[in-house]
């Protein structure tokens, strides 16, 4: 019984193999077949190259130079390949002698793991002048690859820095956002480089290939190309960029050059910066003294830059007033000062503008009249007008992360600070002080709509592919404040054209051009001083920021120009000459077909 058993589990065993062999070798051929396959058989994706961006005439403004990044293989670190690791660096620094050895073996050691089987990059970009004497010789190394790789570059550097942008390598936040930056490296950090980056960096090739245990290349079974070099036109024109730069060279601020459509042919954020140090890396040391500047040249002024806007506000106000509880016939006898509740509130001019009109109150910048309005009116108008004209809320414009400022208003005030509105916020609010707060950009789109009665989507975009960029407008004015803007706009004719326009003096320009200057408190002046110390007296961090918003021919409206001057004192003085040569400058390049 004994025997019979044993045999029967003997028995057992043999045909349990039998049949485990018999499925191996016949029924799972075809599922390690296709296993197998997947082995051998590698799929690699194709980085694009980066669309370049270029100006209204074509002019290239963000290019890619040409070059190759250098990969070693994996694994070199293990002690059997510890020699030819060793000896792969001494190739690459005797090839090229400026490397950092040290840099070198620490990219390699980010990436190098057990569980990696690709070629880890090493040096980012060699360019193709350098690479060619010696790339015959590395390639052949079968440890060493060569792959192309273009560098982004920016002929026109420190040119409309902040409206162009910026790519810099990819970080970890980036790649967890966007996987295929893991193959791409680099992405747009800020400006046009990052609002359109989605698009400028394409989208990756593929291509099948078999190798070998070694991971080496046997065959290339199926390639896909990339789909790259999208271009991005945009409305900016150089030769206009590089005057308005010079014109604001040693000053701080920003210039919006606008047609009425929106469509943005030049702006500035100044101080700038070089664009090529961030793709290459700067030091810490320059990166510190740039971060640590009081004029703040990271900080694109245009979108970012928050600024009371000063007496700018009452071309809205103005508009505002006369269509709502005041009429174009409304005056006030402007004596130099209005006293509100407990305190008095002064204008600008000392001994007053006497009777004063809405036309008069913008040719003059009369505070009082706006105060006294104020009172009427109210500011829960003034605050949903102002709104409805755009500003407190974005612009639309094609630039990342734009800030929406502040329109002050009872709500604003009793959710930001939870403290209660008082006559004296309206009053500020009149005059665009307080808590108000606008960017240029917003400004120019103001100017903008009282130019032409809509509301333009301000945008740097004029041709994305083969798409044209269609311009956008939006109705926010009633019949009323419609028929009513050619007040406004005489109020603005005045300001530069009238003897005792604020801006008059200043203005000489080819071009007949209609405006409103602004100067921007920065600092509170107490109540019990009589004598009030001149801007040129004040040390320079402490004077007002001059505005000057401008659009012109005044008969037939075809472009904004709004500067911006921090610290810069009165509008007018700040600012005249240079919106004068801007006009000049445009009716020189064509932009402008007549001059009324």
């Amino acid at each position: 019984m004994k025997i019979k058993f044993i045999i029967f589990v003997f028995i057992s065993i043999w045909l349990a193999l039998i049949v485990r062999v018999f499925f191996l070798s016949i029924k799972s051929n075809s599922y390690y077949s296709r296993l197998s396959l997947q082995n051998t058989i590698k799929h690699e994706q194709i980085a694009p190259v980066r669309g370049e961006i270029v100006d209204v005439k074509n002019r290239p403004i963000a290019i890619n130079k040409l070059g190759f990044k250098i990969e070693l293989a994996p694994h070199l670190l293990l002690k059997k390949y510890k020699n030819e690791f060793n000896e792969e660096i001494a190739v690459l620094l005797k090839a090229f002698p400026t490397l950092n050895k040290e840099k070198i073996i620490r990219n390699y050691r980010k990436k190098d793991s057990y569980y990696n089987h690709n070629f880890i990059d090493v040096v980012p970009f060699i360019p193709y002048k350098k690479m060619m004497p010696v790339y015959l010789m590395l390639n052949l190394r079968k440890n060493i690859k060569i792959v192309p790789a273009p560098k982004r570059y920016y002929p026109y550097k420190n040119i409309a820095a902040h409206i162009i942008g910026y790519v810099s390598r990819a970080n970890q936040k980036d790649i967890d956002k966007d996987p295929l930056l893991d193959l791409i490296s680099y992405t747009g950090k800020t400006g046009l480089e990052k609002y359109y980056n989605s698009y400028l960096q394409g989208t990756p090739g593929e291509k099948e290939i078999k190798v070998n245990a070694n991971n080496q290349e046997v065959e290339e079974l199926s390639y896909k190309s990339p789909d790259e070099d999208r271009k991005l036109q945009v409305n900016l024109d150089m030769e206009l960029q590089k005057y308005i730069s010079k014109l604001f060279e040693g000053k701080v601020g920003a210039i919006v050059v606008m047609k009425t459509d929106g469509s943005v042919l030049a702006a500035g954020s100044f101080p700038n910066y070089d664009l090529n140090i961030f793709v290459s890396g700067m030091s810490y040391n320059m990166y510190n003294k740039l971060s640590s500047s009081l004029d703040h040249p990271f900080t694109n002024k245009l979108v970012h830059g928050l600024y009371p806007p000063g007496s700018t506000v009452k071309i809205g106000l103005g508009l505002l007033y006369i269509t709502s509880d005041l009429n174009k016939k409304w005056t006030v006898n402007c004596t130099g000062s209005l006293p509100v509740g407990n305190r008095i509130y002064r204008g600008w001019k000392k001994h007053g503008h006497k009777k004063t009109d809405i036309v008069k109150a913008i040719r003059e910048s009369c505070d009082i009249y706006f105060y006294s309005g104020s009172l009427i009116v109210g500011n829960e108008k003034m605050a949903n007008a102002l709104s409805r004209y755009g500003l407190g809320k974005k612009t639309g414009v094609d630039l990342p992360n734009e800030f929406i400022g502040v329109v002050p208003s009872r709500k604003w005030k009793r959710k930001k600070y939870n403290m209660s509105w008082n006559i004296g916020d309206t009053v500020n609010e009149s005059i665009g002080q307080g808590y108000f707060l606008v960017t240029p950009i917003q400004i120019a789109q103001l100017t903008s709509l009282i130019a032409t009665g809509k509301l333009a989507t301000p945008h740097f975009a004029k041709k994305i592919g083969n798409k044209e960029y269609i311009p956008q407008f939006r109705s926010v004015l009633s019949k009323k404040e419609l028929s009513l803007l050619p007040v406004i706009r005489k109020g603005m004719y005045e300001v530069c054209n009238s003897p005792h326009g604020t801006a008059s003096h200043y203005v000489h320009s080819k071009v007949v051009i209609a405006g409103k200057t602004g100067t921007a408190q920065v600092i509170g002046i107490k109540e019990d001083i009589k004598k009030r110390k001149q801007e040129h007296e004040l040390s320079y961090y402490k004077r007002s920021h001059a505005w000057f918003t401008t659009y012109g021919p005044y008969k037939h409206p075809q472009y904004v120009v709004t500067v911006l001057v921090e610290h810069g004192g009165h509008g007018g003085h700040a600012a005249g000459a240079m919106v004068s040569k801007i006009y000049d400058k445009l009716l020189e390049l064509g932009y402008i077909k007549t001059k009324k």
